[in-house]
């Protein structure tokens, strides 16, 4: 089969050489390389395997601040993208937000970084961290949307491409709509899943609405996705950095780790540490010119 080895970073063209000359110790030389746009470098084998060029790929470039990719080339360019919202499309996580408008932040923080990385249960903790909102001014939501969600760079580029090229773009988020359909319209997704925040009187009630949207719920809308476009899971790209993603990202066709925890990174098809969120354009094959502008 062909495969293709995709390279995006600063220092592409020295990586891909280094690259080149590792893999060909096993599976000959590229029969093709070429530039995909501004640090981004394709190169084509003929290979047997996948896991062995990926790990001659990850020494060659070693500690080079390259993201990269090792896929079959056929069917690269996914039908469905499926993406996780706080600290992948965006560079923050809304309930710790909140979270210090409420005056609780640290305690918040703690929960979710545990939470992300799998060490506790994400509904408990959803539900322990909302319960630390109780009386919290639904105001709060609007000024916390306006001051603190940024969507990553390359977030827009990256899914109003894909959009554009035909793809259906779905946001999933274990955290809360108010903040997932305010995304949704920034990034240009299709469609939005995420949790809600009770309110009651202006202010927030300390629950959350059931059923809780979580790692197996993610999974699922996966699945359901793929089987309304009428595609096989391989078709699919999901992205997330937390362990409530992993279960997504270990069944799709293309599973990418956004800045992640070591337990999504270390189970990720490929991971982008370094560069933004267009390196899943590269990762599929787009060029620069495909970019959506």
């Amino acid at each position: 089969m062909l495969v293709a080895v995709t390279l995006v970073g600063a220092g592409a063209e020295a990586a891909a050489t280094r690259v080149g000359s590792a893999v060909a110790q096993m599976a000959g030389a590229a029969k093709e390389t070429s530039g995909l746009g501004p640090n981004a470098i394709d190169l084509i084998f003929e290979a047997e395997a996948i896991a062995p060029i990926h790990l001659a790929a990850k020494d060659a470039i070693a500690e080079a601040p390259i993201d990269f990719c090792v896929q079959p080339q056929a069917n690269r360019r996914k039908q469905l993208l499926i993406a996780d919202m706080d600290s992948t499309l965006i560079g923050c996580e809304c309930l710790d937000e909140l979270a210090d408008f409420a005056g609780v932040k640290a305690e918040v923080s703690a929960i979710t970084e545990r939470a992300m990385r799998g060490e506790i249960g994400f509904e408990g903790a959803l539900r322990e961290r909302v319960g630390m909102l109780k009386g919290l001014p639904i105001a709060a939501l609007e000024q916390c949307y306006a001051q603190r969600v940024r969507l990553n760079p390359g977030a827009e580029t990256m899914v109003k491409t894909m959009a554009v090229h035909g793809a259906r773009c779905v946001l999933v988020s274990g955290g809360f709509g108010f903040f997932t359909s305010r995304v949704v319209v920034a990034a240009g997704f299709h469609a939005d899943r995420a949790n809600t925040l009770i309110e009651a009187d202006g202010k927030l009630t300390g629950q959350v609405g059931d059923p809780i949207l979580g790692r197996e719920a993610k999974l699922a809308a996966l699945q359901e996705e793929c089987a309304a476009l009428g595609v096989g899971l391989d078709q699919a790209l999901a992205i997330g950095d937390g362990a409530n993603d992993l279960a997504m990202i270990t069944a799709a066709g293309l599973g990418v780790a956004y800045r992640a925890k070591p337990v999504v990174a270390a189970e990720a098809d490929a991971r982008i540490d370094h560069t933004d969120l267009t390196a899943l354009l590269y990762f599929q094959g787009y060029r620069a010119a495909d970019f959506w502008a």
